[in-house]
């Protein structure tokens, strides 16, 4: 029986292969897509994908029902939040200009396994927020007509009483979807054009709203006889901050089209900066107005800035309001519609999802059919779905992306840089000088035989140490992690940062409640993981780290990361059980895809299969003496850092 059991080796190789990362090209500005997108055509996108409907609904509802005037430091904490989650994204979208967003970020650093699940969870979050939102849409514009399209639709086709189905077929949130997605089809130009439009009409509306609402401004709707400003306290204000974080969720859309960008190391850094600080902006401002003109326990939910407009004897701009919220939401549906099929044709020129959606078309230069595919299959959710049960579902996908991606920012950086990978920011490198000798300690490069000559110096206090190697000033201390192959320990301390993580998160949110611990035990628990997660910092902060003047980093890595990690992994315990129900089942459909299809497809997996040539790297090492040493490296297989392959017949010349 022991015979049909999986051998070590076996268990090696499975693993290895689900843990493999992508190899890049070495020019990743050459694309089959249409670099035409300037800073402002993704600076639009991104403030199109965060400020939509949320902008006319979400403020309202957070101020009556959770953290009263005091919403504004619930944003403001928020814009700081996805502030971490935002540069970690550009960072990347600067070092890898590839379409994918979050599934490519992964792919290059953690693992092809793990990109393909988080790939497979951005895919269903576009496709139900873009449904979700055109129901939002066609509901908002039928309230308009009090009600008069729904009506029809009921007594002409009838009322459906079926769980999970909608109470009505929504035939006007199908055609809006199905009209963006003929826009889209025709080109990223058209796409940044129609973006340009409906951005301006609803900046506009915006400007006017924050104009008339300061004119309109009475600060005694903060005074104490109407609730005082933070009525519902530090857990209102808290409480507030994790229903306004989801309002910042749409700039992932500028890291989806960085490889449309003409100047990605430059423009998706500031797009980000811009489109964010914008988005928090106009949330901050339209809050304030919005408490200050009428008091915020009189607030409609639904509707709040057209009411308080109307109460205030302006009920003529409430017209202005409603067709600013329309304009938001065709952004929000044009960012869904733009970012899904550029993530499906990322996974599917991997080879790890279905190869027909890795056609491009020649003329327009957009993924045609995963356009049409994605965009009926939205259209027919929105039509029959209910999807009031699913769009918490959003969430989840988002959190667990930036999770992946802040632990993916520490990984990158802690990791040697591929020395013939040239930069995506420079055309080539330079050529090294061959007479320069080894001098300072600094690791000089040769081209011989088509391959690198490389002087290492021995002397380990004046060697210049490589990223993911132990400072110097922590190796007396910690000298047993010097034999450990650089950024193999920084590996270890992020998993076990994130396992930390969990644990401390699930501590705060569960101790009480569920678990009933007793205090000393909560107390114990809360110190015991918060030193696992600090000193899992330390460690990583104790090794040497990537510096580059070329593209933009986030500062303060390890730390910004690491507060990013917990802060998402904190909010997605806070989810309900169903929500989690639902994320387990679409995971497991993910992977019988990924084991069905995937694993065996990705070009990662056919260049494995590819017989290898017999390359040879040759290192020089400089002894005491004039003398040098030349070895020979025979590797087995071809490394995955690409190095150029080498004929052996070179080396006898």
């Amino acid at each position: 029986m022991a015979r049909w059991l999986p051998r070590s080796n076996d268990l090696t190789r499975f693993c290895q292969k689900l843990n493999r990362v992508k190899t890049l090209e070495d020019d990743m500005m050459e694309t089959s897509f249409n670099r035409c997108l300037s800073t402002i055509d993704l600076t639009l996108l991104g403030i199109g994908g965060m400020v939509g409907s949320g902008l006319y609904v979400l403020t309202g509802t957070v101020a009556k029902e959770i953290a009263g005037p005091a919403v504004i430091v619930s944003f403001i904490i928020a814009g700081f939040a996805s502030l971490l989650a935002a540069l970690c994204y550009a960072e990347f979208g600067a070092r890898v200009p590839k379409t994918g967003s979050a599934y490519m970020f992964t792919y290059v650093s953690v693992g092809e396994i793990w990109a393909f699940l988080i790939g497979w969870n951005v895919l269903l979050e576009y496709m139900i927020g873009g449904a979700a939102v055109a129901r939002a849409w066609s509901g908002y514009l039928d309230s308009i007509f009090n009600h008069k399209i729904k009506n029809f639709t009921e007594t002409h086709v009838g009322v459906w009483q079926v769980p999970f189905l909608a109470h009505y077929p929504d035939f006007l949130a199908a055609a809006i979807l199905l009209v963006a997605t003929a826009f889209i089809s025709f080109g990223a130009k058209v796409s940044s054009w129609l973006n340009h439009v409906f951005s301006a009409i609803s900046m506009g509306v915006i400007l006017f709203i924050l104009i008339m609402g300061f004119v309109l401004a009475q600060p005694k709707n903060w005074s104490t006889q109407e609730g005082g400003f933070a009525p519902y306290g530090l857990s209102g204000i808290m409480a507030g901050t994790a229903t306004c974080f989801y309002a910042f969720v749409g700039f992932d859309v500028i890291a989806a089209s960085s490889e449309e960008a003409r100047n990605p190391q430059r423009a998706v850094p500031r797009a980000i900066a811009f489109s964010l600080g914008l988005a928090t902006g106009a949330y901050i401002l339209v809050s304030v107005v919005l408490t200050l003109m009428v008091p915020w326990h009189t607030l409609d939910p639904d509707s709040a800035l057209a009411d308080a407009f109307y109460r205030r004897g302006y009920a003529w701009a409430g017209f202005l309001v409603a067709a600013g919220s329309i304009c938001a939401m065709n952004t929000v549906l044009l960012s869904n519609l733009f970012s899904l099929p550029r993530i499906v044709y990322a996974m599917a020129e991997d080879g790890l999802f279905f190869q027909v959606f890795s056609r491009v078309h020649p003329r327009t230069q957009v993924p045609v059919v995963g356009i049409v595919v994605f965009g009926l299959l939205m259209a027919l959710l929105a039509l029959v779905f209910d999807l009031e049960a699913l769009v918490q579902f959003l969430s989840i996908g988002t959190l667990l992306a930036y999770t992946f991606v802040a632990a993916s920012i520490i990984i990158l950086r802690f990791q040697q840089q591929k020395a013939d990978v040239p930069a995506p920011a420079a055309s080539g490198r330079p050529n090294p000088e061959p007479h320069e000798g080894p001098s300072g300690g600094e690791l000089k490069e040769y081209e011989s035989f088509s391959d690198k000559l490389q002087l290492v110096d021995r002397d380990k206090s004046k060697e210049q140490r490589e990223p993911g190697q132990l400072k110097a000033a922590f190796e007396p201390y910690l000298e047993f992690l010097s034999d450990f192959y650089p950024g193999e320990v920084v590996t270890v301390a992020v998993v076990t940062l994130m396992v930390s993580a969990i644990c401390l998160c699930s501590i705060l949110v569960f101790g009480n409640t569920h678990l009933h611990l007793p205090t000393w035990s909560y107390s114990l628990l809360l110190v015991l993981f918060s030193l696992g997660f600090l000193l899992s910092l330390l460690l990583i902060w104790a090794h040497e780290q990537q510096h580059s003047t070329q593209t933009f980093q986030i500062p303060l890595v390890p730390l910004s990361p690491a507060l990013s990690i917990i802060l998402n992994i904190y909010l997605m315990l806070k989810l309900s059980y169903m929500t989690w129900l639902r994320f387990a089942i679409w995971l497991l459909l993910g992977l019988l895809v990924y084991f069905g299809y995937g694993i065996w497809h990705s070009k990662e997996n056919l260049r494995e299969l590819q017989p290898q040539r017999v390359s040879a790297r040759y290192v020089v090492f400089p002894g005491g003496s004039l003398e040098e040493r030349v070895q020979a490296v025979q590797p087995t297989s071809q490394p995955a850092t690409g190095l150029p392959d080498t004929d052996t017949n070179d080396c006898k010349r």
